[in-house]
């Protein structure tokens, strides 16, 4: 697959050992807060995304995606070690799952998330993906401290019954249950969003219905989807026109 430019960036697959590892060293600073590998199994069996600044060759944003033909393969994903997906395996059509999405610190250029996202949606849409999943994390395990993101996704953004991922992990805040009393202020909810669920949630994504308390990440998590046919018209040309390079 071709890269893909805009400004003084460039999107590419990783196409070696090497790039990888420079993906695995910026999400450990990232997710760490220090110099490391954050690595696991999954990376082997996944396609590798990297934002470089062309100018520098820095590495600047990556994340990875792994692609499945359906929703009986669901149980591979990296999230279904931590939810209870059995209601997806029903969803026809392929799949894919994007992780460990991170943008080095200091980089505000919004063209990075625009390659970032362009590229994203010429690997789905060159898979005939129906569905993007993954897990969208807000810092700390402190639910509290999320309770206005929390209480709008309860009010307004919980899947579909017929996908609804049940309870897996040991640890998990049920959000859903727990702030079902109180009410949802829309503005201050979305702007309290973690940058990527607020991404999910503006092309008509949804979540589930508890957070997964994940201590060795330091994160709260929730399972979120994106139905590719139901991204609003306006969003979808959008990204189409940067994975086309326009």
């Amino acid at each position: 697959m071709e890269s893909l430019h805009r400004g003084r960036y460039r999107a590419r697959l990783a196409g070696s050992a090497e790039d990888v590892a420079r993906a695995q060293a910026l999400r450990h600073l990232c997710f760490h807060r220090r110099a490391g590998s954050d690595a696991d199994d999954f990376d082997s069996t996944c396609l590798h995304v990297l934002v470089e600044d062309r100018e520098s060759g820095d590495l600047v944003c990556c994340y990875r995606l792994m692609v499945l033909a359906e929703g009986e393969a669901i149980g591979r994903s990296y999230s279904a070690q931590y939810y209870d997906l059995s209601q997806l395996v029903q969803f026809r059509g392929p799949l894919v799952e994007m992780g460990r999405f991170c943008v080095a610190p200091g980089q505000p250029d919004p063209d990075i998330l625009r390659l970032a996202w362009g590229m994203m949606t010429r690997i789905v849409d060159g898979h005939g993906a129906r569905l993007l999943f993954g897990c969208a994390s807000f810092a700390g395990t402190d639910a509290d401290a999320h309770a206005e993101a929390f209480s709008l996704l309860r009010q307004s953004h919980l899947a579909p019954r017929r996908w609804l991922p049940r309870v897996k992990a040991p640890r998990v805040f049920r959000f859903a249950q727990a702030l079902a009393a109180r009410p949802a202020d829309a503005r201050r909810g979305f702007l309290a969003m973690p940058p990527l669920l607020r991404t999910y949630l503006g092309m008509g994504g949804w979540v589930s219905d508890h957070a997964v308390i994940d201590e060795a990440m330091n994160t709260l998590h929730v399972f979120t989807g994106v139905e590719v046919s139901a991204i609003p018209e306006a969003r979808a040309r959008a990204l189409r026109n940067v994975a086309q390079g326009a």
